[in-house]
């Protein structure tokens, strides 16, 4: 049996399930009682203010309580109302939260999950501060884990991975998936493994590798193009650290022709680290040079028609899978 429902209803029920059955589990998050990104609604009617915890106005704050509680050894959770807010938090995310076993020679784990509201796409004209996807800063951060689910199933599985393990996890939703991608949930238990990437449709003469919901984006394209002959292998990484070199490189040694897609910016994104990858293992793999639809290295327009333009697209990945096939 399964239900059709919404990722940020997929992600709450997850949150309740684990919860109900680890008492280690504590939220925090500016307005966590309030449910302000939705994620946490209704969570403290029934488990409490002791373990839904309203923080400071101080993103710092949010993960520092989590480390702390990490250490003591409890399972936390800390919610970013905004991935551009993660970013007064930085030196818990970078210095301290991946470090700590290292530095213990693994006396001490950090087993803390920080759920970061990623991206722009409302057309509401947040502009910068409220809409940037800075993904790629954090797999650049040893010792933790950064997932992008692309669907409900994905994101309760990763989530329930993350919930269950022992590491610091960075966990980024896209801020339109999170209240417009359904899909199904089984009734039963499960779990998505870090690092492993998913073929969302098989082909022959390109392969598409996405992040996020460029990977909708990449499905659109390859339907629409299949229609003239153009054979579109599209992979969902959901993980971009670690990151599933294996279902990259098996396929562009398929197609030998490569797209990256994702939302954050085109400099030292998601795409320039795949591409040093097969730069690395094998470049002549590739039979065109390989192209990277990413953001532009401008920041956000709050106009929405050039919130509109800024954002990577089907269009702009169709246009890229022509100019490699022409």
């Amino acid at each position: 049996m399964s239900r059709i429902i919404s990722m940020r209803e997929a992600i709450r029920e997850a949150l309740a399930l684990e919860m109900a059955r680890n008492p280690n589990i504590i939220y925090f998050a500016i307005d966590a009682r309030e449910g302000a990104t939705g994620i946490s609604t209704g969570l403290v009617e029934k488990f409490g203010k002791e373990r839904i915890v309203n923080t400071p106005i101080a993103e710092s704050s949010v993960v520092g309580l989590g480390i702390g509680a990490a250490l003591m050894g409890l399972q936390p959770i800390s919610e970013m109302m905004f991935e551009d807010f993660a970013m007064l938090a930085m030196d818990h995310l970078v210095n301290n939260m991946g470090t700590w076993n290292y530095l213990t020679n693994g006396q001490y784990n950090v087993p803390l999950t920080v759920i970061s509201v990623s991206g722009s796409g409302q057309l509401n004209g947040s502009g910068p501060g409220h809409g940037q996807c800075l993904q790629p800063l954090f797999m650049s951060v040893p010792g933790i884990s950064v997932c992008a689910p692309s669907t409900p199933y994905d994101a309760v599985g990763l989530l329930m991975t993350a919930l269950k393990g022992k590491n610091p996890v960075f966990f980024s939703v896209d801020t339109v998936l999170l209240g417009n991608s359904k899909g199904e949930i089984p009734e039963e238990d499960y779990t998505i493994p870090f690092g492993q990437a998913k073929v969302v449709k098989s082909g022959r003469d390109v392969t598409v590798v996405a992040v996020g919901k460029l990977a909708y984006h990449a499905v659109d394209s390859a339907a629409e193009l299949e229609k003239a002959g153009i054979s579109v292998e599209v992979i969902d990484l959901r993980t971009i650290a670690p990151l599933d070199k294996t279902a990259v490189l098996q396929s562009v040694a398929k197609t030998g022709k490569l797209v990256v897609a994702e939302e954050s910016r085109v400099v030292c994104g998601v795409g320039a680290e795949i591409l040093a990858v097969i730069a690395s293992y094998d470049p002549a793999m590739l039979k065109a040079p390989a192209i990277r639809v990413a953001a532009p290295m401008i920041p956000i327009p709050a106009a929405a028609h050039m919130e509109a333009w800024y954002l990577p697209n089907k269009d702009d990945i169709s246009r890229s899978i022509k100019e490699l096939v022409s």
